[in-house]
């Protein structure tokens, strides 16, 4: 199912109902640049109507720091279901609030603060379990329910099957629910240590929580994006005897083994991922964690499935981690997978008796105070990773950067007209259009 036709279901089968509105109003003045998309590979930084409260449990916010993350390049090359043009991407962002709706008890104008990525309601079942990435009040989309059988929570920025929210690569951005989905951010925290528990931060967390990886076990980590990267710092902070870390890029490659101290696979020069885990680890890894996603498939096979709409999700990536896991170890999806698959080992996963846990989004209130606390202590450092900073008018040249994953560039702070200064020890701006791109800051 492509994206239209994924569109004319929504149409067809009609919105579910929810306890939120992806319809905001607008104030009646004023203009702001938002990164909209309008089709494979074309996404546009556009002037469009400033968002105002709609519902009386929202805030608008005035944004400092957004960014782009590996899945919004799931939505640039048109692979996530319900696109429609002029969509506001992005779902990392924080900013300052500017607007309060009537109904809102623990946020005031000008409170600095990091929203959730996901848009939970705060009083389903599912976010009285502390599960706010499961919310069953704010996802419209009757194509992910009849899909899924049950849909996740509304996402900021992440297509109609996501619940249609306008996102946070934009200078203001309305926040339903927000007592729920904004954090405050503590004074002395710069933005450039907070943006990243919008969205990264716990989600990498999550990951090893669910590959259930603690002190003594062996970890091997598909996928050297920011994910990738924070949870191999996640389990060297949980104890993790010894981290694998597997990724075609030498920068990424080199950052893992100089800087957090990780044994590491090049998949361009040991093509046999799984004999390379069992030379060093004879008896598999205890947990493995696929970071890298649906998108990269190895084999001809798999990009000809894709290519004719056999398959939406390779299975590649999954089938070594199911090779190359203990008997009875864990591994964790936290990758985004879409749809369908072919080819999958299921009989590995049964006959060695593996715990195969798809993640789920990361419930990022369940977690995000917590980690607050760990940034703000200086246990975790968000900024380890952060290569570059750039403007958000450069948000179409970044996509095609990051995308092709070209000068270094692994996870940015994108500033506004509301953004501080950068904040000591963190990238200064960078210009993809004047071709001024400082060195990565993470590889530097």
């Amino acid at each position: 199912m492509n994206t239209v036709v994924a569109n004319k279901a929504q149409e067809h089968l009609g919105d579910r109902p929810t306890a939120t509105t992806n319809e905001h109003k607008t104030r009646p003045d004023g203009s702001m640049l938002a990164l909209r998309w309008y089709g494979n590979k074309d996404v546009r930084v556009e002037e469009v109507p400033i968002p105002a409260v709609t519902e009386p449990k929202d805030v608008v916010c005035k944004v400092t720091g957004t960014t782009i993350c590996g899945s919004d390049l799931h939505l640039y090359h048109q692979e996530i279901l319900q696109l429609q043009k002029g969509d506001i991407l992005g779902h990392e962002w924080m900013g300052i609030v500017d607007e309060v709706g009537s109904d809102v008890r623990n946020l005031k104008k000008g409170d600095r603060v990091v929203a959730s990525f996901q848009i939970a309601c705060g009083e389903c079942k599912y976010c009285r379990e502390g599960l706010s990435s499961m919310c069953s009040e704010t996802n419209s989309s009757s194509v992910q329910e009849k899909l899924y059988g049950k849909p996740f929570a509304g996402l900021f920025g992440y297509t109609h099957f996501a619940g249609g929210f306008a996102g946070g690569q934009a200078e203001y951005v309305r926040c339903p629910f927000a007592d729920t989905n904004l954090l405050k951010v503590p004074d002395g925290i710069p933005d450039e240590k907070a943006l990243f528990l919008s969205d990264i931060i716990p989600t990498s967390y999550h990951s090893v929580v669910c590959a259930d990886v603690q002190k003594g076990k062996s970890v091997a980590i598909w996928g050297l994006g920011p994910i990738g990267l924070y949870a191999c710092q996640w389990s060297k902070l949980a104890g993790a005897r010894r981290v694998i870390a597997i990724d075609a890029v030498p920068e990424r490659l080199a950052f893992a083994r100089d800087r957090l101290g990780v044994d590491t696979i090049d998949i361009t020069k040991q093509t046999d991922v799984v004999s390379a885990i069992y030379e060093l680890e004879p008896e598999g890894v205890d947990c493995g964690i696929d970071a890298a996603a649906f998108r990269y498939a190895k084999s001809l096979l798999h990009r000809a499935q894709r290519a004719v709409g056999l398959e939406t999700d390779s299975p590649e990536i999954v089938n070594e981690a199911l090779r190359a896991v203990r008997k009875f170890g864990t591994i964790s999806l936290v990758a985004d997978y879409a749809a369908l698959t072919n080819q999958f080992l299921i009989g590995a996963l049964m006959e060695k008796g593996i715990t195969l846990r798809g993640t789920g989004q990361a419930p990022v209130q369940n977690y995000w105070k917590d980690l607050l606390a760990k940034v703000v202590s200086g246990e975790f450092d968000p900024t380890i990773i952060l290569s570059h900073r750039f403007k958000i008018d450069e948000f179409r040249e970044l996509y095609d950067a990051f995308d092709k994953k070209e000068m270094g560039i692994l996870k940015t702070f994108v500033q506004t007209q509301f953004s501080a200064p950068p904040a000591p020890g963190t990238p200064e701006l960078s210009s993809l259009r004047e071709g001024d791109v400082k060195p990565s800051a993470v590889h530097a």
